[in-house]
């Protein structure tokens, strides 16, 4: 990954001078390297110029109506949707492959959402559901508070309650509990560390290592103290046989961390010592 590349995102996700749908651009620099982030930043005017124009022929002002414009306009006649057949694929984290191709994974298609409505002027937030990105839109003119959850990935599904336990539970199991901090709203950091997070998953799998550590040191400029993020650089370099960059990050995450903490932290730290043994013995090979 090139140092233009990493500073180009951060400064985007870092100012407010960029919304989160342009940094999100920024990503997908990653796979398509010479992105032009500004056609679709004009496509999400459009889209949005055409719902005010909508909002005003209607003459909508209550919030039902106003959402139920938006919905039939994005899910209806443009046809964004979940893809099923494809969820894995890196491309549906990908802001420009979403737009072209309208389909991806609830946290892109979220994104979609809310920069539509921002534009068109309708208050929606993210919400940091666990396993599945949702929007929340507010009963009243100001984000916050109560308000109407809409599932992208489900051509906008108005969620009850009942939904919000059944989704739960289809992902933490039949004994999840539903939480309130699970519906708190997600900012520009929190979407893009999960569209990243969900990004480096999809290359993992793929043992895609090169673009996985390239997404990792992208979350790590997010989060400098992010030691889970240090140890996975530390690994993928590592699983690249990037050796020298390896120890260095793996050394410096035992370095920081705290064993104490369980027997699950004691056994990372164990795993994570054998890899630093095995580089110094790499290392010192080549001397």
């Amino acid at each position: 990954m090139s140092d233009s590349l990493r500073h180009d995102f951060l400064t985007a996700a870092t100012s407010d001078e960029f919304s989160t749908g342009a940094a999100a651009l920024r990503i997908a620099r990653l796979e398509y390297a010479e992105l032009d982030p500004a056609p679709y930043l004009r496509l999400l005017d459009q889209m949005a110029a055409e719902v005010r124009r909508r909002l005003a022929d209607a003459d909508a002002t209550e919030p039902s109506a106003r959402l139920a414009i938006l919905s039939d306009y994005l899910y209806g006649e443009l046809g964004f949707t979940g893809d099923r057949e494809r969820y894995e694929d890196p491309r549906n984290s990908f802001l420009n492959v979403v737009l072209e191709r309208r389909s991806g994974i609830p946290i892109t298609l979220a994104l979609v959402f809310l920069e539509v409505a921002g534009r068109a002027g309708l208050p929606a937030e993210g919400v940091n559901f666990p396993g599945h990105f949702l929007v929340r839109v507010p009963a009243g003119d100001r984000p916050g508070g109560d308000g109407v959850l809409i599932d992208p990935f489900h051509r906008g599904a108005i969620l009850s309650e009942a939904d919000c336990y059944a989704l739960l539970r289809t992902y933490l199991g039949s004994e999840a509990a539903l939480d309130s901090s699970m519906l708190a709203a997600a900012g520009k950091h929190q979407i893009l560390t999960r569209m990243l997070l969900n990004l480096k998953r999809a290359y993992v799998r793929m043992r895609s290592f090169p673009q996985a550590r390239a997404v990792t040191d992208l979350l790590l400029g997010l989060d400098p103290s992010s030691l889970t993020e240090l140890r996975d650089r530390g690994l993928l370099a590592y699983h690249m046989q990037d050796f020298s960059p390896a120890l260095r990050d793996l050394l410096e995450y035992l370095r920081l961390s705290d064993a104490s903490t369980g027997e699950t932290e004691q056994q990372e730290h164990a795993q994570v010592w054998e890899h630093v043994k095995a580089l110094r013995r790499r290392l010192a090979s080549f001397n």
